[in-house]
């Protein structure tokens, strides 16, 4: 039984923070209890960038270095490092959106293969991954999905977008090096789960190291992954499984509304918990053909892996599972499992102040949307915070 509640400990989930950089983090994490702000700021931030007003400065000085490990791989060097020291491995990811040329797509192909490179020779970067409509147009991967005829020149154009799939699965198994595919919207994603299904039959024979990620708060998705695990079994293949709850939900609903049809997502928070436990449960109990890759920012669900691996007597450091929190976010959810010796990972973003900013208007809709989830953050923050003028008070009273 996990009787000791490990995520408590502010201590070691804010070691790493200077008294500023918590200051920073009670500022933000306190505006994004209210959606009023939050929007109204995200509208601003647009604008600004648009007339080239300068606000890049202000940007990267707020929420660009709460969320983003730097500009260039070299800058995030110094914060992996760091975490490594305290057990917590990383993954880069060049946050970079919205894309839509093929000289593009082209060159964020380059980067994610040397990004695998990067993982490859590097001790404390321990996954790679791509989002799928970062190396093809939104539009080719819906098409495909909604199984509409291509065009001679869309048919060129999926076979591309293929190939660079393809590319990078074939690295990262010379390299020996995990990778996994984002999930995004549900019109999209078809054609994403077909396409990574198959890089696993390919690259995934003999250990797990293409994953794909499996959005929980659609309530098909438990079916899909007993699927793909049998599957597995019949073809002689293993699953690569990057759990988390989801990121669309809103856009979902509104375009399910829009055009008639029944919503994709569960009806409720209560549903997609329940929904995300279940899977998680059965990645878990199955390890011998999967291995999961746990996003969560949700202390239930961590716990229930924990008592998971307990009861059945499991490694805490078993390659074949890993926790996984966003740079930024969750601290005392990441840190502590490192320190536990459990297999933790940092997702950290990074990339052009200006081209990262639709991440950063992403994240501080999620942390606005999340019921409890900010609240969480901002009592842990303050608990810190408490904390350290205790310490100060101790430390001067036995001067």
């Amino acid at each position: 039984m996990i009787r000791k509640k490990i995520f408590n400990n502010t201590k070691a989930a804010f070691k790493l923070k200077s008294n500023t950089e918590l200051d920073r983090a009670l500022f933000l994490f306190g505006l994004m209890k209210h959606p009023l702000i939050v929007n109204s700021g995200i509208f601003l931030t647009n604008l600004s960038l648009k007339l080239h007003l300068p606000v890049e400065t202000l940007i990267k000085k707020t929420i660009f270095e709460q969320f983003c490990g730097g500009v260039t791989e070299e800058d995030c060097k110094p914060v992996t490092k760091e975490m490594y020291n305290e057990g917590l491995h990383s993954i880069l990811d060049y946050s970079v959106e919205g894309k839509e040329t093929e000289a593009e797509f082209d060159a964020a192909l380059e980067k994610k293969l040397s990004l695998i490179e990067y993982a490859k020779n590097s001790d404390e970067v321990s996954f790679a991954m791509f989002k799928p409509t970062g190396i093809g147009r939104f539009e080719i991967w819906e098409k495909v999905s909604e199984r509409i005829s291509l065009s001679e020149e869309e048919k060129e154009e999926w076979e591309r977008v293929q190939k660079r799939v393809d590319a990078l699965c074939k690295r990262a198994h010379e390299l020996k090096v995990r990778l996994y595919a984002d999930a995004e919207e549900t019109w999209m994603q078809r054609a994403a789960d077909e396409l990574m299904e198959e890089m696993m039959r390919k690259y995934n024979k003999e250990e797990t190291l293409i994953f794909n990620t499996l959005q929980c708060y659609r309530w098909d998705r438990l079916a899909y992954l007993k699927d793909l695990h049998e599957k597995g079994k019949k073809e002689g293949f293993k699953v690569g499984a990057k759990i988390v709850r989801g990121a669309y939900m809103e856009k979902e609903n509104a375009r399910a509304k829009k055009l008639g049809y029944p919503t994709p997502i569960c009806e409720s928070k209560e549903a997609t918990d329940v929904n995300f436990n279940s899977v998680l449960s059965y990645c878990l109990n199955h390890l011998e053909d999967i291995s999961v890759f746990i996003g969560t920012h949700n202390e239930v669900s961590s716990y229930l892996a924990l008592q998971i691996i307990e009861d059945k007597g499991l490694s805490i450091d078993d390659e074949r599972i890993w926790f996984s929190q966003l740079y930024g976010m969750s601290d005392h959810i990441s840190y502590n499992l490192a320190r536990k010796g459990y297999n933790s990972v940092k997702l950290v973003p990074f990339g052009p102040v200006r081209d990262v900013v639709p991440y950063l208007m992403r994240r501080a809709q999620e942390n606005t949307s999340v019921k409890g989830q900010t609240g969480r953050e901002l009592s842990l923050l303050r608990e810190e915070k408490k904390r350290r003028k205790g310490d100060k008070s101790v430390k001067h009273s036995r001067e």
